[in-house]
């Protein structure tokens, strides 16, 4: 296999295991905490800004990494 799909592959299997973390440890418990559909429906909309905050937060960590880099590794 080549470093890019090495690469690749890692790269889908984290992006499937956030997903999995997301569906069962917020997602889930937000929608089962309610017994109406509208109150699902609402809580599941409103985890949709969990999942935003998480990436973004995710992309500032690693924008973060990216631009010390050259700090860290030395």
């Amino acid at each position: 296999m080549s470093n890019e799909t090495i690469t690749i592959v890692v790269a889908v299997g984290c992006g499937l295991l956030a997903l999995a973390a997301y569906v069962g440890l917020i997602l889930l418990p937000a929608l089962t905490a309610y017994s109406r559909w509208y109150e699902r429906v609402g809580a599941g909309f409103l985890s949709l800004y969990v999942l935003a905050a998480f990436v973004i937060a995710g992309l500032g960590g690693g924008a973060g990494v990216v631009w010390f880099w050259d700090r860290i590794q030395g």
